[in-house]
């Protein structure tokens, strides 16, 4: 019979102590270097349209892709803790993380659209949301990583940001 749960996580509790990985959640922020670095990308878009080649190479990783291809010192610990990170905060990381994923693929296929129709005053405003939209993405997880309790995006003291569906970007081009 193998050992419960809770003692896998109290042993990957120090074994993590004196790293970058959170021993109460057993994650790490180290993980929100990939979506910092196509924020970063898609925001150059505004000044540099051809980037727009570099953030349609970005591709999705999961926690444990991500830790293998870095050269995080502790990587292979952060992915072994993963796996004991208890569920209160994994559950809602990986939702988070879900929400990104699919974040960056919606921004980056409007932002193609508009550029594509060279509409370059369209794709900053896309890039402008989806940015915030992201960033707020990225602040929730660091908040889960952490270990602390993020309010809802809708209640932060952010100015509302316009947002435009696939529909209305559609009748612009049309």
């Amino acid at each position: 019979m193998g050992i419960p749960a809770p003692t896998h996580t109290r042993t990957y509790r120090r074994l993590v102590a004196n790293t970058t990985i959170n021993s109460t959640t057993l994650l790490s922020t180290d993980y929100l270097n990939h979506f910092n670095e196509v924020i970063m990308l898609l925001d150059l878009c505004t000044d540099m349209p051809e980037m727009i080649e570099e953030v349609k190479a970005w591709q999705p990783k999961t926690y444990a892709q991500h830790f293998r291809d870095s050269v995080f010192s502790h990587k292979t610990l952060a992915i072994a803790a993963y796996d004991h990170a208890p569920p209160e905060y994994r559950i809602p990381f990986d939702e988070t993380v879900a929400g990104l994923d699919r974040d960056v693929t919606a921004a980056v296929t409007r932002v193609s659209a508009a550029l594509a129709a060279g509409n370059q005053g369209m794709a900053d405003q896309i890039i402008r949301t989806a940015s915030r939209k992201l960033q707020q993405g990225v602040d929730k997880a660091s908040g889960i990583i952490n270990g602390v309790s993020v309010p809802p995006t809708d209640t932060q003291d952010t100015a509302p940001t316009p947002v435009m569906d696939q529909a209305d970007i559609d009748k612009l081009f049309a």
